[in-house]
């Protein structure tokens, strides 16, 4: 028995966990895209739904997503999310220039942040992106509850404090104006690099925020 017990710590010792490849991580992604969309289809299913409740008596199996409740918002900051991600979007392409805050400036990662919420907000950001992860007034989501409209934030360079930020924009992207001689793109959160650099998360379209 002693001689058994061993054997099995020693091939338990052994046993190690082997990283996901990029053919994996991909398929991964895929599977999870699927699983909201079906998601989002059994929601359209049943215009009375209501979190854990179909009608008044028949109770819903949870959903399997965090993303998917965290979707669920009035249609007044819907509005503005979409507003933020459609203005967002129409900037694709367009280079980074440092303290660059404008459309025929160009952009740095902050600048369009700050151009592009500071339209639609009642509270204005400030201008970088430590001063953005730093505000008191701005709510820390963990990377678990991200919604489209919050931003993320990264450590490239420095050790203390936040020096690049982008926009969550769901299934697992962000946009962000990168670095000098790159453009502003639509970059995979999930992937290794961003992942290593995360520092955390703010969530700026709030009810209250919104103009």
């Amino acid at each position: 028995m002693l001689n058994r017990a061993k054997l099995l710590a020693k091939k338990k010792k052994s046993l190690k966990v082997v990283p996901l490849t990029p053919e994996q991580k991909r398929r991964e992604a895929a599977q999870k895209l699927a699983l909201r969309q079906q998601n989002r289809q059994q929601l359209a299913m049943h215009s009375r739904w209501k979190p854990g409740y179909f009608g008044s008596s028949v109770m819903l199996l949870p959903l399997q997503t965090e993303e998917l409740m965290a979707e669920m918002v009035s249609p007044r900051v819907e509005s503005t999310l979409h507003k933020v991600v459609h203005r967002l979007k129409q900037q694709l392409g367009k280079p980074y220039v440092w303290g660059g805050q404008t459309p025929s400036q160009g952009f740095d990662c902050s600048g369009l942040i700050y151009y592009v919420y500071n339209q639609l907000l009642s509270r204005k950001l400030p201008r970088t992106a430590n001063g953005m992860f730093q505000d008191r007034g701005l709510k820390h989501v963990p990377k678990e509850a991200l919604r489209r409209g919050d931003l993320i934030f990264f450590q490239i360079k420095s050790r203390d404090k936040a020096d690049h930020v982008g926009v969550y924009l769901g299934e697992g992207q962000f946009i962000e104006a990168p670095r000098t001689g790159l453009n502003i793109r639509i970059s995979q959160f999930e992937d290794d690099y961003w992942q290593d650099h995360y520092l955390g998360a703010k969530r700026v379209i709030t009810e209250e925020s919104v103009l």
